[in-house]
């Protein structure tokens, strides 16, 4: 994802800057990024930035009218009021900075950066409060590294491609690491929230501007308090996400989130592009209801498909998907790189209703999964132990703490990467007033969709008329939504059997009736992508020729007999173990870009 990088170091300038400019190249994924250095000798800082081709990739760094403040920054923010979008913006951020003593906790967005004070000899490191504008930093004996991917540093730091056996069984187990740590030893993540003051040539303190208990320790209020501040709120955010001299669009599901954003934002006809994605069978349910509430809006709406294309060039995008996002995600999200493609050549922002589920209902997304078992070493099972551990610990806190500075930055954030390689995404479910508001909301409006439901009647009642992907709403007498909802929640499962969660017994019998092609009554209605039988049947080639290697067999933490067991049994249709070839083709890929590549 574009950012910052940069290393604080006494070392020898000349030194310095061939290290950054080294760290700086690692992260042009991508013809049109732009990029930059800075340094200040004299502090002992050198800092460089990869932006994506945009109206602020060139104006960096900025500077205050005496050239005595310098702010470097990555990302995007949000705070009201508003002003025009441009070099005047970011000109107010090193103003604010001068005026605001508690700089950087006025902002608002997902952001990192660092701002230099050439009258005090200081400088200050900091990123956005819920950590999702990703630092990962290193500290060596002649120098602090600091970089918005891990593999800028691994560029510099050669001794560091190892894998981190904690950090490891964490992403296998739960899909991504715990606690700001990473894969690589001795890397680690900048916490959220942090202002690390830099002061000849080394980090001095490392503090931090927000505490979360300021939110926590808020009084709860009684229903319809809460749902007026929270409506006036959102309708008051909502024209922030849309501002700037790009174009928008947004990518619309079947579901609630971006239909609450729908319901505000209130575009002119023809200004909002739309679009979903959609899969190789039919048209899913986000497809069909998305292109009714974009009708509805007067907007017009296109889907990006999944498909034959895709699949040719599945083994170019599955590795590209784990190098751009340092290995965070696995490679069950190429399809999310594909579709992001083409969207940015809709926009280059899109606007999306992520993490609406997770703030308003606090949604868990992720858990502990226990291995298949006889798949790894007994010697990594107590790091897995330990991940659980460390999991269950987590719970203890705040259950929307949980969600947006622990779920969001560790669990989404893979996915979050791989798609801002691509283009600006934007959410107005992260904005600080959003959450904050959303910390006072009484225990009984998170037992239901009741709250989601009025903003979309408030805003468009229109958009109320139109049923969702779970067959919320709608027009339907209560007897008639209610048998349509079972439906949906057939199909929903039924895809869900049929593909990666296909029980083991009934694999063989699908098998058997291969020439039926089955797969065309369940598949596609609410995915667009079907890895069991991709694995099994186009991309078969490709995973034996991966998975199979005596390279891959021959990794320590593996049991090889069990992964060749594995495989062959999947290829012949024999057994299911989609979820298992994700990441064992992520762990591969990880090895080979990263650990192996000295």
């Amino acid at each position: 994802m574009p950012g910052l990088v940069g290393l604080i170091t006494g070392m020898p300038r000349e030194r310095a800057e061939r290290e950054l400019l080294r760290m700086v190249e690692s992260m042009r994924h991508e013809p049109s990024y732009a990029s930059g250095t800075w340094s200040e000798p004299s502090l002992g800082l050198y800092v460089g930035w990869v932006a994506r081709a945009g109206p602020l990739a060139g104006s960096m760094p900025l500077h205050n009218e005496q050239r005595d403040r310098v702010l470097i920054f990555s990302g995007e923010e949000f705070s009201a009021p508003r002003i025009a979008p441009g070099h005047r913006e970011t000109l107010h951020l090193v103003r604010r900075s001068e005026e605001d003593p508690n700089f950087p906790k006025s902002l608002n967005g997902r952001f990192h950066g660092v701002l230099a004070d050439l009258k005090t000899r200081s400088a200050t490191l900091f990123n956005d409060r819920y950590g999702m504008h990703r630092i990962y930093f290193h500290e060596a004996r002649e120098a602090f590294y600091f970089a918005a991917e891990s593999k800028a540093i691994l560029a510099v730091r050669p001794e560091l491609r190892s894998i981190d056996s904690d950090g490891l069984a964490e992403f296998v187990s739960c899909g991504c690491t715990l606690a700001n740590k990473t894969l690589f030893k001795n890397i680690s993540l900048l916490p959220p929230a942090s202002a690390w003051t830099i002061q000849n040539a080394s980090i001095t303190r490392k503090g931090s501007y927000f505490d979360r208990k300021e939110w926590e320790q808020q009084s709860e209020l009684e229903p319809e308090p809460y749902y007026r501040e929270l409506r006036e709120v959102f309708s008051r955010s909502q024209p922030r996400y849309f501002d700037g001299p790009e174009r928008v669009g947004i990518s619309l599901t079947g579901g609630l989130d971006s239909r609450m954003i729908m319901s505000w934002a209130k575009p002119e006809p023809g200004t909002l592009p739309c679009y979903s994605f959609g899969g190789m069978f039919r048209d899913s349910e986000d497809v069909r209801i998305a292109r009714r509430v974009a009708r509805a809006c007067g907007q017009q709406h296109e889907v990006i498909t999944v498909g034959d294309d895709f699949l040719r060039q599945f083994a170019r995008y599955a590795e590209r998907t784990v190098f751009l996002t340092d290995g965070c995600v696995d490679v069950k999200h190429a399809p999310d790189l594909y579709v992001n493609e083409r969207a940015a050549k809709i926009a280059p922002v899109r606007m999306t209703g992520n993490y609406g589920g997770e703030v308003l209902r606090r949604v868990r997304a992720f858990k502990p999964v226990d291995p298949e078992p006889g798949l790894f070493h007994s010697s990594f099972h107590p790091h897995l132990d330990r991940a659980r551990e460390t999991y269950d610990a987590l719970l203890e806190l705040h259950p929307l703490s949980f969600a947006v500075f622990r779920q969001a930055p560790w669990h989404h954030y893979g996915l979050l990467s791989l798609e801002q390689s691509q283009l600006s995404l934007r959410s107005p479910f992260l904005d600080n007033d959003f959450v904050r508001t959303v910390f006072r909301a009484p225990r009984l409006s998170l037992a239901s969709d009741e709250i989601s439901l009025r903003l979309i009647a408030d805003g468009n009642p229109e958009l109320l008329r139109i049923r969702t992907d779970r067959g919320l709403a709608g027009s339907l007498p209560a007897w008639s939504a209610a048998a349509q909802r079972a439906y949906i929640s057939f199909t929903f499962k039924a895809e869900y059997a049929y593909d990666y969660g296909m029980p083991q017994a009934v694999v063989r019998a699908d098998r058997a009736l291969a020439r039926l092609h089955l797969e065309r009554l369940f598949l596609g209605r609410h995915k667009f992508y079907h890895f069991r039988i991709w694995y099994r049947d186009v991309l078969g080639s490709y995973i034996r020729e991966m998975l199979l290697d005596p390279r891959s067999l021959a990794r320590p933490y593996l049991e090889p007999n069990a992964l060749e067991a594995i495989v062959r049994a999947h290829l012949e249709g024999k057994q299911n173990h989609t979820t298992t070839i994700h990441k064992m083709l992520t762990l591969e890929h990880l090895h080979r870009l990263f650990i192996d590549a000295l």
